[in-house]
């Protein structure tokens, strides 16, 4: 066991902005990174090569987070050792699904809290200043911009842009498009098929030419649209890793003349044919940098579309929302409350396109949420004005 992961040298911080350390007796700081913006921790020790899993997770555990100096393969081996003592939290007697999913949900968060405490430092250049670390420059670049100054961050967190990297780079194959999507980094990826097919597939309003695609992300549907002859579409969104996404994209596509791309929370102004959205599915509350894509606290923006809707369609336009009954399934909104609201906003169900999920965990018996991810239904709702 090394000697600088057996006492912890450990300080204080209260610019959350920023982590502190000592090294060889003396302070040392940097930035500090987080996607989810946890704060950077207090407690901070030295790690290398010689620290076990054991240890690590047991410093983990109790709050403190080990700055990592050694190989950077070694420090992936230690991360994934560590994960491998993570144990989810046992299931009662007589557990029902929306215990169940509040469960899980905890047991994310308290994985992604422990496996957050193994970090590793970035210089300002945009490199990993360990052994053996993978040239991330333009991962860095893609995913932070310029840097201005040497950071510290999660080894898990890296290892999410280095993923995302490879996934703009490979890019994800849309039948419907007969072309690939190309992710950027904090940008959800639309790996689940069944939504595309069915905006790809319901039939158009009569003489439909308009579009607005809210909340468009990497753009897929605004590229869906414009290939069935949509003539102008209008894609709206409030990232600005989303707004460059789609742009890229659908420039990539051959459709940047055909769709704008604004900054906009939910609707531009007017009004168009068709307005479509495939809000978050599930009302709960984002707690990591990768819930935003799936969870809509308080169903704001699901709340938001249906109650603007009305207002932006042309007479005879139709809205799309894209949304499957998952939120059903686990308890957290019932059918009933989101026909309410439809009918609230003044809007009426002209017709329903229902298809079935095709990812792996519907299949899996072993997952916790099984008997709600078997049955659930993915669903385009078309809706007029009342």
């Amino acid at each position: 066991m090394s000697d600088r992961t057996g006492t912890p040298e450990t300080t204080s911080t209260v610019d959350h902005a920023r982590i502190s350390w000592v090294e060889g007796g003396s302070p040392r700081s940097a930035l500090w990174r987080s996607e989810s913006g946890w704060p950077a921790p207090v407690n901070v020790v030295l790690g290398d090569d010689d620290l076990t899993a054991e240890k690590a997770f047991r410093l983990a555990s109790t709050g403190t987070a080990m700055l990592w100096t050694g190989d950077f393969h070694n420090a992936r081996q230690l991360l994934s050792a560590m994960g491998r003592r993570l144990a989810d939290s046992p299931r009662p007697k007589n557990d029902n699904i929306t215990a169940a999913f509040h469960r899980t949900r905890d047991d994310a968060l308290r994985r992604a809290t422990i496996l957050g405490m193994l970090l590793v430092p970035l210089e300002a250049n945009g490199t990993v200043p360990l052994r053996r670390a993978p040239d991330i420059r333009l991962a860095a670049a893609h995913a932070w911009g310029s840097l201005d100054e040497a950071s510290v961050l999660s080894l898990r967190e890296l290892l999410g842009v280095i993923g995302a990297e490879e996934w703009r780079a490979t890019g994800i194959p849309v039948p419907a498009l007969g072309a690939r999507i190309h992710p950027h980094y904090g940008v959800f990826s639309p790996v689940r098929g069944e939504y595309l097919d069915l905006v790809a597939t319901a039939p158009l309003p009569q003489d439909a030419t308009t579009a607005f695609d809210i909340g468009t992300g990497t753009g897929v549907l605004s590229a869906i649209l414009a290939s069935r002859g949509i003539r102008s579409v209008t894609a709206t969104d409030m990232d600005k890793r989303a707004i460059a996404c789609a742009r890229e994209n659908l420039e990539a596509l051959g459709f940047a003349d055909t769709v704008t791309v604004v900054d906009a929370d939910l609707f531009p102004e007017g009004r168009a044919d068709i307005v479509a959205c495939n809000p978050p599915w599930i009302p709960a509350t984002p707690r990591t940098a990768t819930d935003f894509a799936v969870y809509d606290e308080g169903g704001r923006m699901l709340a938001g579309f249906l109650s603007g809707l009305a207002g932006h369609l042309t007479p005879g336009g139709e809205g799309w929302l894209v949304i499957s009954d998952i939120a059903e399934r686990l308890g957290l909104r019932s059918r009933g409350d989101l026909l309410d609201a439809i009918d609230d906003a003044g809007l009426s169900v002209i017709g329903r396109m229902d298809t079935r999920p095709t990812h792996a965990r519907a299949t899996d018996a072993a997952d916790p949420l099984y008997a709600a991810r078997a049955a659930e239904v993915t669903s385009l709702w078309r809706l007029r004005v009342a």
